[in-house]
């Protein structure tokens, strides 16, 4: 079975990367084929955050880490020096995404076929 890792550094609405990579981690993660794991690091800590509320008409990554998240549990992963260095709680993650560590990367980059770097 193939394995992808997602590493994911922007920030969720200052680029497009985000969007696509959740995008692309979407569809391969409907695939019954495919195994998936996503690590939000920099800025991109806040695609993981609860409550946002961006403009109508335009695209919410929360929603679609939610719909990845059900599809993969447990395989989405918030960096835990990231949040701190940015003043993100635990309590304000998503359902789902879990508080990471670089050493979980680590693991999960020798885990994986394909690294992808957004």
């Amino acid at each position: 079975m193939p394995r992808n890792l997602f590493i994911i550094n922007d920030a969720p609405y200052g680029a497009e990367r985000p969007y696509n990579a959740l995008r692309l981690a979407n569809a391969l993660a409907h695939e019954p084929e495919q195994e998936i794991r996503i690590f939000l690091m920099g800025d991109a800590v806040f695609i993981a955050k609860r409550g946002q509320k961006p403009p109508n008409g335009f695209y919410n990554l929360q929603v679609m880490l939610n719909k990845i998240i059900r599809l993969a549990p447990e395989r989405v992963d918030v960096c835990g020096v990231c949040m701190e260095a940015r003043g993100m709680k635990v309590e304000e993650l998503i359902p789902g995404a879990q508080h990471g560590a670089i050493e979980k990367l680590a693991y999960w980059t020798n885990w994986a076929d394909k690294v992808l770097v957004f």
